[in-house]
């Protein structure tokens, strides 16, 4: 799986919503609706969180929680 097509489908899916939807890499965050903020994130098996704000939010979150299932891409999307 290249991890290039999981950056391409996590951006584009997040850019459906109106909601901020914001990754959280140890100490970084970064705003998934940005490819190259993803790119120089998504390396590595970290554990990621995923923070979703907004009126869409419970839709983005189970929306993003298929697109990380599906490139075997470990999240844990945080209830706010």
């Amino acid at each position: 799986m290249s991890n290039n097509a999981a950056i391409v489908e996590i951006s584009q899916t997040a850019g459906k919503f109106t909601s901020s939807i914001v990754l959280q890499a140890e100490s970084k965050y970064i705003d998934v609706k940005s490819i190259l903020g993803l790119f120089t994130t998504l390396v590595g098996g970290h554990d990621y969180e995923l923070h979703v704000h907004g009126p869409d939010a419970d839709e983005a979150k189970k929306a993003m929680a298929e697109v990380f299932a599906k490139h075997n891409l470990n999240v844990n999307i945080v209830a706010e």
